[in-house]
C-alpha cells in the first residue's frame, strides 16, 4: 500500500483516509452499502474496480477521502452513526481541511448521511446519493418476496438493531426520513437492476420534499445503465457547485 493511505482503528472499527498528491482542502466521506469494509491494510474501495475509479478520479481532483468500516452491514443502526461521527471529527482534527466536509454515501450508507444530516449539519456541505436506499421499513416488506434475501436480511437487522430475529421482523425500522437540515442533496439513480427500488425509496424521500421545498435543495438524475466516467463527473460538478462558498 503507498503512502497515500493511512489506516487506523477508532473504537473497535477499522478506518481508512485516502490522501490526494495536491490536496484541495476539502474532504469527503464515504458511507458505502452492503459488502462494504475496511480492514487493517485494505478496503472494499480499493479492491472493486468501478469504485476504485471513482475514488481516483476524486483523489486526482485532490480531494482528502475517508471512511470506515461501519460495523458492516449495518442498516443505519446508531452504532454505525456514532462511528461515523467519531470519523469525521476525528479527520477534521488530524486533517487540514475546510470545516465543512462533503458526503458521497451509496444504499444502506444513505441512511447514515441522513442521520448526520439531522445530528450534524453545521459540518455537511452537500450530500451526493448513489442509489440510496432510504425506507427501510419498504426494504423489509420487499424482501419478503424473496426467501432467501429475506432471512439474510432479517439476520443483519438482529445483529444492527440489538434484538433477535424474531423481533427484527417487526422491529420498528426507519421509514422515509424527513430531510429538515439545509444541506443539498443529489440522487443518482439506476432504473434497471437497482438493489434499492426508486419508487420504494428515491421517490418517495423526493415527494416528501416537495411538499416542504423551503428547507434544502434535493436533485435527481435518472440513468438505465452505469456510465462510470459521467457519473464520476456528475458527482465532481455538483460537490464544485457547493465550494463557492468556503
Amino acid at each position: 500500500m503507498g503512502v497515500s493511505e493511512r489506516f487506523f482503528q477508532l473504537g473497535s472499527q477499522w478506518n481508512v483516509i485516502h490522501l490526494p498528491q495536491k490536496p484541495n482542502g476539502f474532504g469527503i466521506l464515504i458511507l458505502g452499502d452492503r459488502n462494504h469494509f475496511v480492514q487493517e491494510n485494505t478496503s472494499f474501495w480499493l479492491q472493486h474496480y468501478g469504485r476504485n475509479q471513482l475514488l481516483t478520479a476524486l483523489k486526482d481532483e485532490g480531494y482528502t477521502l475517508f471512511n470506515s468500516h461501519l460495523h458492516g452491514n449495518h442498516w443505519g443502526c446508531e452504532d454505525a452513526v456514532f462511528s461515523a461521527k467519531q470519523l469525521v471529527h476525528h479527520t477534521l482534527k488530524q486533517e487540514i481541511l475546510n470545516r465543512e466536509i462533503h458526503v458521497l454515501a451509496e444504499g444502506m450508507g444513505a441512511l447514515v448521511a441522513m442521520s448526520l444530516a439531522e445530528e450534524m449539519p453545521e459540518v455537511l456541505r452537500s450530500i451526493a446519493l448513489v442509489n440510496p436506499c432510504l425506507h427501510l421499513h419498504a426494504q423489509r416488506e420487499r424482501e419478503k418476496e424473496h426467501k432467501f434475501f429475506y432471512k439474510q436480511l432479517i439476520k443483519e437487522l438482529a445483529k444492527s438493531y440489538d434484538c433477535s430475529e424474531k423481533e427484527a421482523e417487526t422491529y420498528p425500522l426507519p421509514a422515509c426520513p424527513y430531510h429538515s437540515a439545509h444541506v443539498p442533496i443529489h440522487i443518482w439513480q439506476r432504473l434497471n437492476g437497482a438493489p434499492y427500488a426508486y419508487e420504494l425509496h428515491a421517490k418517495p424521500f423526493i415527494d416528501q420534499h416537495m411538499k416542504n421545498p423551503e428547507h434544502c435543495q434535493i436533485d435527481l438524475t435518472l440513468h438505465m445503465f452505469d456510465h462510470p466516467r459521467r457519473i464520476f463527473q456528475s458527482i465532481h460538478k455538483f460537490y464544485k457547485s457547493h465550494e463557492r462558498e468556503l
